[in-house]
């Protein structure tokens, strides 16, 4: 069994960055620039955007962090997305999800402008990925496909089970693995809570990707030898010997999984690292999209 640590490979993409970002700088070239929202007090919301605003002075970025009281009215909250949007000092822009039940999350992405949609949850983006056409993709799936790149793992005619079908994760994963691409070219089976014979679906599997948000669902039963684990999820639970009180989890039950593949993602560690990564790569693009189009 081979650990795809996310860690090491977020490493190395975060510092072929910072060289990209250094030779625009040295250039005399605008450095790019994140604009990140965060609406409300949510202490893992907090703790995400803490880490995106560190990840770019890491690597050259300049940022801005917006905040907003949890009682922002919609109408305000995409005001402020507006002139973000006019704001030609900013390259890219995202909004932490999830948001207060009284704002529309669909409302709130479609406000944001394609070209600085670096989260790619944009329908215009999504559109564009269905096409194979260049955009940006959403950076939950885009940091898996850096992954499994980065440590060669055959996925050539090998069958994909994807468990989850959100916009965010699952339904772009589904489309990135059956493309016909060196990291692709799978067959996909895409799951969700109204699949039928999910456990034989499961051991059929060259490949899975856990990305429904329940605690320990993927158990060492429902996993054939050999297979490849991708686990996205991630959730807080209670553990009086911690001194937070709690640990994280993910979606597949670690230690019971772990010896029957060839390849896992720990968790945290393993996909969490690598959607920030990715972040950062749309985030360039934007940046050069930009220069190249005189913006």
């Amino acid at each position: 069994m081979q650990l795809l640590d996310g860690k090491i490979v977020s490493a190395a993409i975060k510092e072929a960055i910072r060289q990209e970002a250094e030779i625009l700088r040295l250039q005399g070239k605008k450095t790019p620039h994140l604009a990140a929202i965060l609406v409300g007090n949510d202490g893992a919301s907090e703790t995400y955007v803490a880490a995106k605003v560190k990840d770019c002075a890491e690597v050259g970025f300049d940022s801005t962090l917006l905040r907003f009281d949890a009682a922002i009215s919609q109408k305000n909250l995409l005001d402020q997305i507006a002139l973000l949007n006019d704001n030609p000092a900013i390259d890219g822009i995202l909004v932490q999800l999830p948001l207060p039940r009284h704002i529309e999350e669909e409302a709130v992405i479609n406000s944001i402008a394609p070209e600085k949609d670096v989260d790619g949850f944009h329908p215009v983006s999504l559109g564009r990925m269905v096409n194979n056409l260049p955009t940006f993709i959403p950076a939950t799936p885009y940091g898996i496909m850096l992954m499994l790149e980065h440590y060669q793992v055959p996925t050539r005619g090998k069958h994909a089970v994807v468990i989850g079908r959100s916009h965010i994760v699952g339904t772009p994963m589904s489309i990135l693995l059956s493309r016909n691409t060196p990291y692709g070219n799978c067959t996909v089976t895409l799951c969700h809570s109204h699949t039928h014979n999910l456990k034989e679906l499961c051991l059929q599997a060259d490949i899975i990707v856990a990305a429904l948000g329940k605690a320990e669902f993927v158990t060492a039963d429902m996993v054939k030898s050999g297979a490849v684990v991708i686990d996205v999820g991630i959730t807080r639970v209670a553990d009086d010997s911690k001194k937070s009180g709690f640990r994280l989890v993910g979606d597949v039950k670690f230690d019971e999984v772990a010896p029957r593949c060839s390849f896992i993602t720990p968790v945290p560690g393993g996909v969490g690292p690598m959607t920030r990564a990715a972040l950062l790569k749309n985030t360039f693009h934007a940046a050069i999209a930009r220069l190249e189009a005189g913006r």
